[in-house]
């Protein structure tokens, strides 16, 4: 007891059931608990009976050893929630031993499990009406958190975060549970930001008189970043790499140049993307635009068996088409015309891993094609590229690795509040359709209604969600045919429906005028999304004619995974796409793309392939990649086989080729083949 006694700064006194809860602690920790009752005497209220508890134990103690620990204390608290009564007789007491005592306001659960726990006017949480302290709420907080799931870190620092802010942890558990009280789910908000940039007069834009009509049309003044490309050589010639957030005109830029060129004779307009569903709305704008000046015609590619090649017209004047649709040209031999300008859409898919390589390829072939053809053509001038990107990381160096001029325009046209809830799979339906409904509630200043894109990682997702929106909706994805798609595009746009619910993978061909974007799921897939995927697709929230904010909501789930071979859950993955830089944009290659791309080069290039490679934006391991390709019988020489031929033209990784020719050797039946490279692809 006399260690006990040196060691007492606070002693606390608590009115329990029939006593009093004794508490004495030292730099915030308990050095000891006991139980006081006490009785009355001629002089007053008296010590009657004092016991130590000990490992759940009481311990039986002279009741002066009581007064003892009194005398030892810097101070004497008694808590506010004793009664007056027994408030009065602890201070009759204690003045019986000239001790002075402060009533002061605590925690009843702290108390209660025998701890000192003060509230202060900054430091109570309001629970259940009552008033506890911080180490309590943040207990009871973990206790809820643990009926959730397993959440991370950053996810608990947040909701911490929140519990001290708002000092109310039924604010907390009531988000937990599927609430929208926008004051907690708000993170954080995007800034608008409009850089003071002087316009450029359409007027005053030397075009071909016909687009000059066309555009003067439409707007009398170019955006800022269509401005700075105009000033810095768009329409002299200069490649350039355009990097501006989402619905801030860069197509625009491209059809300037590409269209300008086209009229003036100066060759064809290239115009591609990584998505056939963006391929088959580009082409439809540019039809409904240009379409009384030009023949437009769309290129999106073969299936890896057939290629009827019926809708593709390789004389057009502008071909829109996916990457993999004019790579598959190149590859077979077709001769695409004078190519005066080729607009490369979504760049930064460089980095993805099996389209980044073959991006990559593309742009160097095209490159090359352009070279070949001004050798061997006189009068065609050679091929302006422009590349479209509304995310990349390291600017800079692609813009020097594509030998393009850097246009960077960090233009925000509307503020975006950027909010995350938490919600099992189960619930982010009911949560997805409240916040559709009190979007498409709501109208702007400009008189728009509210409109919604959800986000999610499957097709079957996309209808299941739909099914769930109390308010007209469509599920919008690539298994759609053409006409439903459109049906989808055009009631959005009339704003006949409160809602799409498309899949992530076509994030980059979603077009609609939405005001609010919610994430389903943070995955691709069976891949979490990147910080570039993930600040292209909240970017589609809010725009500057329709809108006077965006909104975007992440429906995340503790401990949410979609696939077994994902390292990180769901709300790990939430605050780091939150706070994360955006990703540099580079090619790298293994040995298969190294192999793949070496191979089509040499397919399009013969013994100049190396000069491809060279320029290529990735590494790739020349010699290394030449020498599987001989040792495979790919290549003989620097000339394709006829199964490296084969290869090339159906875009077939080097295990896939041995693993249809396993199959032929074997006898399998070819639409058995087929089935099973397709049952393979979805498996990895």
């Amino acid at each position: 007891m006399s260690q006990q006694l040196a060691e007492v700064e606070t002693l606390f006194l608590h009115e329990a059931r029939s006593d009093y809860t004794v508490v004495a602690t030292r730099d915030g920790n308990r050095v000891l608990r006991g139980r006081l009752e006490l009785k009355e005497t001629s002089a007053g209220p008296r010590p009657g009976k004092f016991r130590v508890v000990r490992d759940g134990e009481e311990e039986p103690r002279r009741p002066d050893e009581f007064v003892d620990l009194a005398r030892a204390a810097d101070r004497i608290r008694i808590s506010e929630q004793t009664g007056t009564e027994n408030r009065d007789r602890l201070g009759a007491m204690l003045d019986g031993y000239q001790l002075d005592a402060l009533t002061v306001r605590t925690c009843r659960r702290c108390a209660n499990d025998g701890r000192y726990g003060p509230i202060t006017s900054d430091g109570a949480i309001e629970h259940n009406g009552e008033l506890i302290c911080r180490d309590c709420a943040r207990r009871e907080l973990e206790r809820e958190l643990s009926y959730k799931g397993e959440f991370t870190g950053a996810a608990e620092e947040r909701l911490e975060e929140l519990l001290y802010e708002s000092g109310d942890l039924d604010r907390i558990v009531n988000l937990l549970q599927g609430g929208l009280d926008p004051d907690l789910t708000k993170y954080d908000e995007v800034s608008a930001n409009v850089d003071d940039i002087s316009p450029v007069s359409t007027a005053d834009l030397d075009l071909h008189p016909d687009l000059a009509d066309h555009v003067q049309g439409r707007f009398d003044e170019l955006l800022p970043v269509q401005s700075l490309s105009v000033r810095n050589g768009l329409l002299e010639g200069d490649d350039q790499l355009v990097v501006s957030a989402t619905a801030t005109g860069k197509t625009l830029i491209g059809e300037l140049t590409g269209i300008d060129r086209a009229l003036n004779g100066d060759g064809k307009l290239l115009f591609l993307v990584p998505l056939v569903a963006l391929a088959n709305q580009k082409h439809e704008d540019f039809e409904d635009r240009y379409g009384d000046l030009l023949d437009v015609s769309i290129r999106v590619g073969s299936s890896r068996v057939n290629d009827d090649g019926n809708r593709f017209d390789p004389n057009a004047d502008v071909i829109v088409g996916t990457y993999e649709g004019i790579d598959h040209a190149l590859r077979t031999g077709k001769d695409l015309g004078d190519v005066g300008t080729v607009v490369i859409d979504e760049v930064h898919t460089l980095k993805e891993g099996e389209r980044g390589h073959r991006l990559d390829g593309l742009i160097s072939r095209l490159k090359y094609y352009s070279e070949n053809r001004m050798e061997t053509h006189s009068g065609y001038g050679g091929t302006q590229f422009v590349y479209l990107s509304a995310t990349v990381g390291n600017p800079e160096w692609l813009a020097e690795k594509l030998r393009a001029t850097l246009i960077e325009y960090e233009e925000r046209p509307v503020p975006i509040e950027r909010h995350v809830t938490f919600a099992d799979s189960r619930e982010k339906a009911d949560i997805a359709d409240k916040l559709v409904k009190r979007e498409f509630d709501t109208k702007s200043s400009k008189g728009y209604r509210g409109q919604t894109i959800i986000f999610t990682n499957s097709r079957r997702r996309c209808h299941e969600i739909s099914r769930k929106l109390r308010y007209d909706s469509a599920p919008y994805h690539a298994g759609l045919d053409y006409k439903r798609r459109k049906t989808v595009e055009r009631q959005f746009g009339n704003q006949d429906l409160s809602a799409v619910v498309t899949t992530a993978a076509l994030a980059a061909g979603v077009d609609f005028p939405a005001s609010q974007v919610i994430f389903d799921s943070l995955a691709m897939g069976i891949e979490w999304l990147s910080v570039q995927e993930f600040s292209q697709m909240l970017g589609r929230a809010g725009r500057p004619d329709y809108h006077d904010r965006g909104r975007v909501y992440l429906l995340v789930e503790p401990d949410g995974v979609y696939h077994n071979s994902m390292e990180r859950t769901e709300d790990e993955v939430a605050f780091t796409l939150l706070k994360g830089e955006m990703e540099d944009v580079a090619t790298h290659y293994d040995e298969t793309a190294a192999v793949e791309e070496t191979l089509a080069n040499v397919v399009v290039a013969g013994k100049k392939a190396k000069r491809l490679n060279d320029r290529m934006i990735g590494e790739v391991p020349t010699k290394h990649a030449i020498g599987k390709l001989l040792e495979w019988d790919f290549i003989d020489g620097f000339e394709p086989t006829p199964l490296g031929r084969g290869i090339t033209r159906h875009f077939l990784a080097p295990d896939e080729a041995f693993f249809i020719l396993d199959a032929i050797r074997k006898g399998s039946d070819p639409y058995d083949i087929v089935a099973d490279l397709e049952l393979r692809e979805d498996e990895e």
